[in-house]
């Protein structure tokens, strides 16, 4: 009986309730007994507190007015009306006899804004990303919203121990000052990054894939080992493309989990991936339906064949590489698309390209923007395609290729958007600029040339032209140099790259061939592509140079050049380019053949032919292997060789042997007097070391070989053999913060007794 007592005092509680208009806000009131007497219309709305809001204004809110019944349903929606405003931090509402009188006690409105505790951001950043401002009504709900903003910040900088605490301050005219107190904590960094489910690479090559870094002591000047969540997306992505171009088709990341520690110190990173299984290529064929196109017209150009591992930068590459190839036939509107069946049993991917007829759109308009200091000419004249061209995709990759190749930008953005009809398009070009001058001091040790030190003056993007323009003066212990240096790369508005050099240079060549040299005058050159990877160079140079402080006791050769000689040389170069990185090739290959004619004027006479080439394997991941040669003889016009024009061979030309010491050598002075040809070749193995990618250190083996000598009948007083030089070695290269450092370590393998040995090869230095 006193349970069911019970259960029916409290329903006829809530019955009571739920009869009575409830307010909006807790603190809010309203008079229910008198709005309940609905008899009768409002003759008067009568406003109370309002202070800097006008009462036209409340009344606005409202959703009775005078002439409208007392309807508690209707007054109680306006009260929660004036409350939604975040005007006001009180309202209430009554019936005054025929009035309705409404009472407001309005939020205070913000008089000033100010961050204590903030080092590491700065106040006009913190103040640009909050909601709030001054003469803003301040309200609780976006003061704490303006609180997440602010925390979010600085998670962004990698301090997610970070507290913000807001402060108001009173103040007279109900205004108040808003202080948000910052504790910045310590930079919250990823103690460790592991991974699961990975068997074919191991967690060291996995981390030097990803973007996000360890923290240790040597990444004084990165903020990579900073916890940061947009990063971890991107280094997914990372992830994705690694495996992806090693075979990997079915590779999946399943959670990239970070956990912070309770100190709120440091995140523990745990990546979990899904390898799969390693897929290669299988069938690869292609489907041509172009009218008069013959499959085996473009299949050559494919990068990859049968049974080769599956690579998705590969397919990628050779949609590139058709679709060009079947522009070059003719056909100007081609749409190539990889069409890919996955073969899990034999574990083989097959793969059609099939080559469509694309649909026929024309370019309308290229809009350049983003350039403040950039000329457009010097953006379109970049461009492979103009205003009327045929659209096409890929010369439209190469345009952008182009453009940041320039080194003006710090981001190039294409888009192709509709143009005025289906059968046009307009292509946006967006630009963000970055500075192009630089300054630099640099310092160093050089085996060749001792301590140095250089100072350079550059610009890149002379007066906005495309243009260049640098001053580098070098001072060494064994050699100085000044340089002055002009190119325009688009010479009387062709692609033709033009340019002159002036300069002067000083080499003390005393420990080699008892004698000083000066050499001072001008270079004119001009370039041009003849294809996309083949280039022709024309150089015109004047030189005057002069053999001074010859010893007394150097060579005959060398005493009767004593003097000034003046030079007049023509060169042609041919440049042919297959590398697929021009900084640190790992595949491909270059071949440059130079022919030097001296004799147009002058009193030095040569027909001096250089050839070299290069080709590079890749091996495995992070090894590559290249060969590389280089031949070249030159023969005197009349007169015998100049000695500042023979070939010297050592140093860096053959690792082992000291800067010219290989070659013909005077019997009684032991100077070195150059040959009249040569040639070096070298067969070299780079290698990680193990160490993290980023600290920028490689190992390398190598063995080089070459000779040089004289053409001329042999002297007796000179040492001169055509037997083979070989060294083998193994080196390294750091690419420090402060400049890069070569260092290798050669052993002679085959030599002649008057070679100069240098078993110890060392460079390195410094720009700031």
């Amino acid at each position: 009986m006193k349970r069911c007592y019970r259960s029916f005092a409290i329903g006829l509680y809530v019955l009571a309730l739920a009869l009575l208009p409830i307010s909006a806000k807790a603190g809010s009131v309203l008079d229910t007994v008198e709005l309940a007497q609905s008899a009768g219309a409002i003759k008067d709305v009568v406003i109370e507190g309002a202070l800097r809001i006008d009462p036209e204004t409340v009344k606005s809110y409202l959703l009775v007015q005078p002439g409208d019944a007392f309807d508690p349903g209707k007054i109680d929606k306006s009260l929660k009306s004036l409350f939604s405003t975040g005007l006001f931090a009180d309202v209430s509402l009554r019936r005054l006899g025929d009035s309705l009188v409404v009472k407001v006690v309005e939020n205070p409105a913000i008089n000033r804004i100010a961050f204590e505790g903030n080092h590491e951001v700065e106040t006009a950043d913190l103040k640009a990303d909050i909601s709030l401002r001054p003469r803003i009504i301040y309200t609780r709900t976006k003061v704490q919203k303006d609180v997440k903003r602010i925390l979010s910040i600085y998670r962004s900088t990698g301090r997610f121990a970070a507290t913000v605490e807001p402060k108001v301050i009173q103040l007279p005219q109900n205004r108040v000052d808003l202080v948000f107190e910052i504790n910045e904590g310590d930079l919250t960094k990823i103690q460790s990054i592991r991974f699961v489910g990975n068997r074919k690479f191991k967690d060291g090559r996995l981390r030097s894939v990803i973007q996000t870094k360890e923290t240790t002591w040597w990444r004084l000047f990165s903020n990579d080992d900073k916890y940061d969540p947009d990063r971890l997306t991107f280094d997914r992505e990372l992830l994705r493309r690694f495996y992806l171009s090693d075979g990997y088709a079915d590779f999946r990341v399943m959670s990239a989990v970070a956990e912070l520690t309770p100190d709120r110190k440091d995140f523990f990173l745990t990546i979990t991936v899904d390898e799969g299984v390693r897929y290669r290529f299988g069938k690869v064929d292609i489907e041509a339906r172009l009218r008069d196109l013959k499959v085996e017209d473009i299949a050559k150009v494919l990068p990859f064949k049968k049974n080769d591992w599956y690579d998705l930068n590969a397919v990628n590459k050779a949609v590139t590489k058709l679709t060009d190839r079947v522009g070059e036939l003719g056909h100007a509107f081609v749409d190539v698309r990889p069409r890919i069946n996955r073969d899990r049993k034999n574990k083989n991917i097959d793969i059609v390209f099939e080559v469509n007829e694309g649909p026929r759109v024309f370019v309308e308009r290229i809009d350049i923007v983003g350039n403040v200091r950039t000329q457009d000419r010097v953006i379109r004249r970049e461009f492979r395609l103009i205003e009327g061209d045929a659209f096409n995709s890929s010369k439209l990759r190469r345009s952008r290729q182009h453009l940041q190749n320039l080194g003006f930008f710090e981001t190039v953005g294409v888009e192709r958007l509709p143009g005025s009809a289906p059968d046009k398009t307009v292509v946006r070009v967006e630009v963000q600029e970055k500075s192009t001058g630089q300054l630099s001091f640099g310092a160093g040790f050089s085996t060749t040339n001792g301590l140095l030190g250089d100072i350079g003056i550059s610009e890149k993007n002379f007066l906005g032209k495309g243009q260049e323009l640098s001053l580098k003066l070098t001072l060494a212990a064994l050699k100085s140099e000044i340089d002055l240096s002009f190119t325009e790369p688009y010479f009387l508005g062709r692609d033709i790259r033009a340019g002159f050099d002036l300069f002067r240079v000083s080499q003390d060549l005393q420990d080699f061939s008892s004698f000083d040299t000066d050499s001072t005058g001008f270079g004119l050159r001009a370039g041009y592509r003849i294809t996309e990877d083949l280039r022709q160079d024309w150089n015109y140079s004047f030189r005057l140079a002069k053999i001074s402080n010859v010893a007394d006791d150097a060579s005959t050769l060398i005493q009767a050049a004593v003097g000034t000689e003046t030079t007049s040389q023509i060169s042609h170069i041919l440049t042919y380019d297959k590398r697929n990185n021009a900084l640190s090739p790992s595949d491909g290959y270059i071949f440059r053949v130079r022919t030097d004619l001296a004799g147009l004027g002058g009193s030095i006479r040569h027909l001096r032919n250089d050839a070299k080439a290069t080709k590079f394997f890749p091996i495995a991941d992070q090894w590559v292997a290249s060969i590389k040669g280089e031949a070249g003889y030159i023969l005197g016009l009349g007169d015998d060789v100049h000695v500042l024009e023979r070939f010297f061979v050592g140093g860096d030309s053959l690792r082992g042997f000291a800067t010219r010491g290989v070659g013909p050598r005077d019997f009684l002075t032991d100077d070195a007097l150059g040959g009249e040809w040569k040639y070096t070749g070298s067969l070299e193995l780079t290698f990680p070391l193990g160490l993290p990618e980023e600290l920028g250190v490689g190992g390398r083996t190598f063995t080089d070989f070459g000779s040089s000598g004289k053409l001329e009948p042999k002297n007796s007083n000179v040492r001169d053999t055509t037997s083979l030089r070989m060294a083998a070695g193994i080196g390294l290269t750091w690419l420090s913060p402060f400049g890069p450092v070569g260092v290798d370590a050669a052993i002679p393998v085959l030599k002649e007794d008057y070679d100069i040995i240098e078993n110890i090869r060392i460079n390195f230095g410094t720009r700031f």
